[in-house]
């Protein structure tokens, strides 16, 4: 990341969002024009999703981190790896990504560009689901740079890709994700009334697994100490 300075790196951001959403919203949209059965649907918005973070991850990475989430890049803010201002402007650059990303992805299929959607997805089960959901993601990336950097693209496509069915929100677990999904009335929207319990629960999931997975990664022995940690990361 040091090598490349912020502009691209929220151009990286963006982009990376903006893809990540349009394979969401538009693999969505043609699994329901093809099948009337849901898990079928489900099946054909699963594995879109999850292969395209392989790949986002994989080329983007090396420029900002490849974060495309509110939720993760407030988790490097807070390890100090990002500064507060750039963090602020990594979730503007993921935010207008992802609304971008519904845009094209309505675009391809000749649908409005913008639709407030009317899929209810709401109450404490899916909270908890996206909590679930936010926090294994984190304890994934935080765990996979520490163990198995040059693994960390599989690892999180491959745990989206299981946490679509063992949740019950079919893990949005992306604050950004999550705003550009209530502007599709697709398979993939939630209604913009039900973002507030979503994104609070996926920002409470990330920072309980930055908690655990700082204490879990800590060897015997070793100080809680800023240069501790940065050895750790290292």
């Amino acid at each position: 990341m040091q090598a490349f300075d912020l502009p691209r790196r929220l151009a990286a951001e963006a982009l990376g969002t903006g893809l990540l959403v349009a394979t969401v919203v538009g693999s969505g949209i043609m699994a329901e024009s093809l099948t009337k059965d849901m898990a079928l649907a489900l099946l054909g918005n699963t594995l879109p999703t999850g292969a395209i973070l392989v790949v986002l991850i994989t080329i983007l990475g090396p420029i900002s981190g490849a974060h495309f989430n509110p939720a993760v890049t407030l988790v490097f803010a807070l390890k100090r790896d990002l500064a507060p201002r750039d963090a602020l402007l990594y979730v503007a650059a993921q935010v207008a990504g992802g609304i971008a990303g519904t845009m094209i992805a309505h675009a391809m299929f000749a649908m409005p560009l913008w639709e407030a959607s009317l899929k209810m997805r709401t109450g404490g089960a899916q909270w908890l689901a996206e909590g679930v959901a936010a926090f294994g993601l984190v304890a994934t990336i935080l765990a996979g740079i520490r163990f198995e950097r040059a693994s960390v693209p599989w690892l999180v496509g491959l745990y989206i890709t299981a946490a679509y069915w063992f949740t019950s929100s079919t893990s949005f677990a992306n604050p950004a994700v999550a705003i550009a999904r209530s502007m599709t009335n697709s398979f993939s929207g939630i209604r913009p009334a039900d973002l507030p319990g979503f994104i609070a629960a996926e920002f409470c999931g990330a920072v309980a697994a930055l908690m655990l997975v700082r204490w879990l990664l800590r060897a015997k022995g070793e100080a809680a100490s800023p240069s501790k940690e940065a050895q750790l990361r290292a």
